[in-house]
């Protein structure tokens, strides 16, 4: 078996806004197996500044695995658990190599029969016209479920933009969630998510930056809306910590992304303990390409988890690769009338 590793830079077509700054550039790495005239192919999606893995020695730890390949996936994965990116696209390029077809890793209905999969429809920050603007095309693509990025702008401009979108669709037509990534400050969080409640929203991500777990746990014991926990669960490894988070602060959901959170194998560790203690939970990309989404998306249909998953990042990028995933009417399908891109190898290199 040989291994190589591809560098992709993933452009935005619009920058795109986050607490964290503005995104216009995303790097990610491909892991390309060979054996016996097949190939497999996974993305190692690193996000600088979230990523646990974001590392001075992240591509020696790449090539690392290339030359250690031999090991296999199980080995690899425990070998990798700091570098959760990297377990992920050994997860995904070993299914890949195996499969009947290396783009069609988890057959299931949503790959023969366009069964297809609920998504949230992702609103970045900006200004207040452009959030409308986003809002606006959101709802006429479909989507019942609507997710929105706050705490970069002024709080009160997002509190009126939650405002004028309860005005026009009640709870029963849009389903709200917003991500503060980290946002608020602990003192007056409490006091954002009751203003927060006003609106029905279904869910916030993040209120407060991660690490803070006993401010964390106070909120999540006296919220007016539910808190699901997203960057609080980089960096904790192994079932016992993860464990002792989830009891420590008790959140109503948590939000599981495979490239930060070590791959299939590591968000079912989460899943396991969260189902025992009745949290709730949905899968949610990591602004990965088209091969990392659809490793995701055919994985998570698997769950039969029936709320609207994070998978609608797939037409971010004005240099993705073409694939079948199309999103229709608030919904994730697999078209098999849709190819993968040809010479799809040689055009993962920058």
């Amino acid at each position: 078996m040989q291994a190589t590793y591809k560098k992709c830079i993933l452009n935005f077509k619009r920058p795109s806004g986050t607490s964290r700054g503005v995104l216009t550039q995303k790097e990610t790495w491909f892991l390309v197996l060979g054996e016996n005239g097949k190939y497999g192919i996974g993305e190692c999606g690193i996000l600088r500044g979230l990523s646990v893995d974001d590392v001075e020695n992240y591509e020696e730890k790449l090539k690392w695995t290339c030359n250690n390949i031999q090991l296999g996936k199980d080995a690899l994965w425990e070998a990798l658990l700091e570098f959760p990116s990297i377990q992920f696209g050994v997860e995904q390029a070993f299914l890949s190599l195996n499969a009947h077809n290396p783009f069609e890793i988890f057959p299931s209905k949503f790959i023969n029969e366009q069964s297809p999969i609920s998504i949230n429809g992702l609103i970045w920050m900006g200004d207040e016209a452009f959030m409308h603007e986003q809002i606006a095309q959101k709802l006429t693509e479909g989507f019942q479920c609507i997710k929105m990025k706050i705490g970069a702008i002024d709080f009160d401009t997002e509190v009126n933009l939650l405002s004028s979108i309860r005005e026009k669709y009640d709870v029963s037509k849009i389903e709200l969630r917003v991500d503060a990534n980290g946002a608020f400050k602990p003192e007056d969080a409490l006091t954002k998510l009751e203003v927060l409640s006003r609106f029905s929203l279904h869910s916030i991500e993040q209120p407060i930056k991660q690490g803070q777990h006993a401010a964390m746990k106070i909120l999540c014991n006296v919220t007016p809306l539910p808190i699901a926990l997203d960057e609080e669960l980089i960096g904790v490894f192994g079932v016992t910590n993860k464990q002792e988070l989830l009891q420590t602060i008790k959140p109503q959901y948590i939000i599981l992304k495979p490239s930060l959170v070590g791959g299939y194998r590591g968000c079912e560790e989460w899943i396991e303990i969260a189902e025992k203690m009745n949290i709730g939970w949905w899968i949610t990309s990591a602004l990965e390409s088209n091969v990392g989404l659809n490793a995701i998306a055919q994985w998570t249909y698997t769950l039969s988890n029936s709320m609207p998953q994070g998978l609608g990042t797939g037409s971010l990028y004005t240099n993705n690769l073409d694939s079948p995933l199309t999103v229709r009417n608030g919904q994730l399908f697999y078209d098999n009338n849709k190819k993968w891109k040809n010479n799809l190898i040689e055009d993962l290199c920058i």
